[in-house]
């Protein structure tokens, strides 16, 4: 006999775990900046912050290449994902001077377009890292 899951429990269970993930992948890049400071290349943190991720226990992809799907064509690289967590949390790191709002819409049309539901703008090039965390949901 099935075991009762009453309504609106996966949701529930879904929220809690995505929560988890975020709260890992935001103390990750709080470990990158604070050994590394600002000013490195993105590529620099992408690896560091990809170990953190690793050392935490979570499973990731990087640069990885995302076919897209146009005119009933498709094309085998639509664009590449800096980091993808657990397949559920898209991360886009920066290290720039300034953030641009075309940041923002980047990484929420990749989210649309894969139907992720999480993801973080994160810019290493901050003296606080805290101002340099953009949570995001699609």
């Amino acid at each position: 006999m099935a075991e009762y899951v009453p309504r609106g429990t996966n949701f529930s269970i879904r929220e809690d775990e995505l929560d988890r993930i975020a709260r890992i992948i935001v103390d990750c890049a709080f470990k990158v900046h604070n050994y590394l400071g600002p000013g490195l290349l993105e590529k620099v943190y992408e690896v560091c912050f990809c170990h953190e991720l690793d050392k935490a226990g979570l499973s990731f992809e990087q640069q990885t290449p995302v076919p897209i799907e146009y005119d009933g064509i498709k094309f085998d690289e639509g664009f590449r994902l800096d980091v993808l967590v657990e397949d559920m949390i898209i991360c886009e790191l920066k290290s720039v001077m300034e953030m641009h709002p075309v940041y923002t819409a980047q990484i929420l049309s990749h989210m649309k377009l894969m139907d992720i539901e999480l993801g973080f703008l994160i810019n290493f090039n901050v003296p606080l890292i805290k101002n340099g965390i953009k949570r995001l949901r699609n």
